[in-house]
């Protein structure tokens, strides 16, 4: 090849360089290493991973057991290779998946729309509050701060650039509920979605219907948000919402350091033309066989842009299909037992602590905890993964953690936490 291009050594090819940045030498790598001796290694470096560690650390991520039949199924080729399905004649798998993964959504929410999968939760709470917007002509959105952090810097992130007004209201110190009078002061007929999520960041669960009676009393529309997707296995759905945005990462979707996870946004069916991205709907092939088809793709990559609803350009299939493998062994009966475990377990170590809010909860709660950073490194010792100190989001709340308790958890574990936070 040199001498091709008529050059007559491989210095020569970087001659034009300056020299101060040419590198000469040996890079200080190790050599070579046989197949077996880099299997090894790995596996040396895996065991120094969190394995074997009791996690209580919820917030948004949360750690459920995921059944094999997760992996068995979404580890098929006919799902792992595939991507979007354009043409349905050879994508019948892939829309029949993410069709009953709507199915599902729609029963455990008790919507009657469910689109096919968002990224994650923090990019579908700024897109409902876009979706009401479009539906309500109004640009104010009102977003409580029990909503999770995360999920309210994504929405301001969006909202920065395209006139959107966003204003935040506040959460009782007592309850940890919604502060009624101050949403009440600040929503008017220019709102045009209230955001509240219900188990909200502290675990605590509000009261649904109340606030879709004061959004629709000024005309907005009520946004429910969720973090944890096993609390529907024992709340009821919350049918009194417009739009439900949520996080299906419990649904045998590994922590994976933040991600992917998968999103939903759900809705009455009267703003389904409003939805950003897509939704896969049943139809009929040409000899009459039961078929499904992409139904309505409101994304500038189907149709014009000064169209589109959204640029969100694609959805979590592969992911999404792990919460449909999830809900499909549960089922109805074991996706309830499954949140009564959560439930019954949170509440036991929850009964040992001192809690910060008044208010019922799901599985995970707020407790006093004096030096939350020293007692998580305490706990890790102890190969115990601690909870959130709450101060990073809330300088309010420095001297409390959120923890968080599911059917993973033990008895001899969370006495342990117990004991570390002084019960």
């Amino acid at each position: 090849m040199l001498e091709t291009i008529g050059v007559s050594s491989l210095e020569g090819l970087y001659a034009h360089l300056p020299k101060d940045v040419l590198f000469h030498g040996q890079f200080d790598i190790p050599s070579g290493r046989s197949e077996y001796d880099i299997v090894d290694y790995f596996r040396a470096r895996g065991a120094e991973n969190a394995n074997g560690y009791a996690s209580f650390l919820g917030a948004g991520v949360y750690s459920h057991y995921r059944p094999v039949m997760v992996d068995t199924i979404v580890s098929r080729s006919e799902f792992l290779t595939s991507y979007t399905p354009y043409q349905a004649e050879i994508s019948q798998g892939t829309l029949t998946s993410i069709f009953e993964f709507q199915t599902m959504i729609c029963q455990l929410t008790g919507m009657d729309v469910a689109n096919a999968s968002m990224y994650c939760a923090s990019t579908a709470v700024p897109e409902s509050a876009l979706m009401a917007m479009r539906v309500t002509s109004r640009n104010s959105v009102l977003i409580a701060r029990s909503v999770h952090p995360e999920y309210r810097e994504v929405l301001a992130t969006y909202s920065k650039y395209n006139g959107t007004e966003v204003e935040e209201f506040g959460f009782d110190s007592d309850t940890g509920q919604v502060d009624v009078k101050d949403l009440e002061s600040k929503l008017d007929t220019r709102t045009a979605a209230v955001i509240v999520q219900s188990p909200n960041f502290f675990g605590i669960v509000e009261d649904v219907k109340q606030a879709a009676e004061l959004a629709h009393a000024k005309g907005a529309l009520l946004v429910m948000v969720f973090s944890e997707a096993v609390s529907l296995g024992l709340l009821e759905p919350p049918r009194d919402a417009d739009i439900v945005a949520g996080e299906l990462q419990s649904f045998a979707i590994p922590p994976s350091y933040g991600g992917p996870f998968a999103g939903v946004l759900a809705c009455k069916e009267k703003f389904v033309r409003q939805m950003p991205g897509r939704l896969v709907g049943e139809t009929k092939d040409l000899n009459g066989n039961r078929a499904f088809c992409l139904t309505l793709s409101t994304r500038e990559q189907h149709i014009r842009r000064e169209k589109a609803t959204s640029n969100i350009c694609t959805n979590q299939a592969l992911i999404a299909l792990m919460a449909t493998v999830y809900m499909s062994v549960y089922g109805k009966e074991g996706l309830r037992e499954l949140a009564m475990q959560n439930l019954s377990k949170a509440h036991y170590l929850g009964s040992k602590l001192k809690r910060r809010f008044s208010g019922a909860y799901f599985n995970e709660f707020v407790a006093e905890a004096k030096d939350p950073e020293g007692i998580n490194r305490a706990l890790e010792r102890k190969k115990i993964i601690g909870g959130l100190p709450l101060g990073r989001f809330y300088p309010d709340l420095k001297d409390t953690m959120l923890l968080c308790a599911t059917e993973m958890s033990k008895r001899t574990q969370m006495d342990q936490v117990a004991e570390a936070l002084g019960a």
